[in-house]
């Protein structure tokens, strides 16, 4: 174990060494995080693995080309069937049938795909600001996440983007993320999941609305109501289209629901994904 508290277990999946983080005991819950510069899992869910863990078996991956999970050289762009192969291999790896996914913007995203794609392998399912709608125009927000240029400046302005109220962005964490995001060749492989023309990347994260209509799983989109990364217009419309789903939004909140509204959040995804059976 490192003292890094963003090295945590490691797995190879297929020959890419995946770091992940693993708390507690239960049903197995996997959190998946967003894909903004110099985020990891730990990062991403830190503030809330305390409390699920008292309730789940918690696994929390850097995916693939993300955190302290190998970059495969072969990327050339984001694909969504390898993410998807790449979460259900980390499974089959650690011999997890089936659990519950909470996925925050791209990782909603992903997290969808799972599920319309391996729906065998997935209980509930929590969508925390997500990404993954076709008719998703490209914001401003995301695109100075996608086009970051490593700074501590551009850091700080893009944490305080993510979160409608900017006194909740503490230096440590802006200081963590910008030290990531220059990790010897992390910044030339981050560029290089999301490259110019950046709205075709959001078409490859989309699952069309007839697989979204054909999903049987139960699905809580939980949203910002200021967020200007991912609007809240996208949970709407899966609110829509996913027959068994419910949405709640936030009030004065951003992108960062999980540490915006925490104690909210907790209240409202452990007791939605207890009465789900794996």
């Amino acid at each position: 174990m490192s003292d890094n508290p963003e090295i945590g277990l490691n797995v190879d999946v297929d020959g890419i060494g995946t770091n992940y983080i693993a708390a507690g005991e239960g049903p197995p819950l996997i959190l998946i995080h967003g894909s903004g510069p110099g985020v990891t899992a730990f990062a991403n869910w830190r503030g809330v693995i305390p409390d699920f863990a008292e309730h789940f078996s918690c696994y929390a991956p850097d995916t693939l080309g993300f955190g302290y999970t190998d970059f495969p050289d072969d990327i050339d762009g984001f694909s969504m069937d390898r993410w998807v192969a790449h979460i259900i291999g980390f499974m089959d790896k650690l011999g997890i049938a089936k659990a519950h996914f909470i996925g925050n913007s791209y990782g909603g995203a992903l997290t969808l795909a799972v599920a319309t794609r391996h729906p065998d392998r997935v209980g509930g399912a929590v969508l925390m600001g997500a990404a993954g709608r076709a008719e998703f125009e490209m914001t401003k927000g995301l695109e100075e996440v996608w086009g970051y240029e490593p700074s501590v400046d551009n850091m700080r302005a893009l944490m305080n983007t993510f979160a409608h109220d900017a006194s909740l962005v503490k230096e440590e964490i802006v200081k963590s993320r910008y030290e990531a995001s220059i990790r010897p060749g992390a910044h030339e492989k981050y560029s290089s999941l999301f490259p110019e023309p950046r709205q075709r990347w959001l078409g490859e994260l989309s699952t069309s609305d007839d697989k979204l209509a054909a999903l049987k799983h139960p699905v809580l989109m939980v949203h910002g109501r200021e967020d200007v990364i991912v609007p809240v217009a996208c949970s709407i419309r899966f609110n829509e289209v996913i027959p068994n789903s419910e949405l709640h939004i936030f009030g004065n909140c951003g992108h960062w629901t999980q540490i915006e509204m925490r104690e909210r959040f907790v209240e409202l995804v452990i007791p939605f994904l207890q009465r789900i059976e794996l």
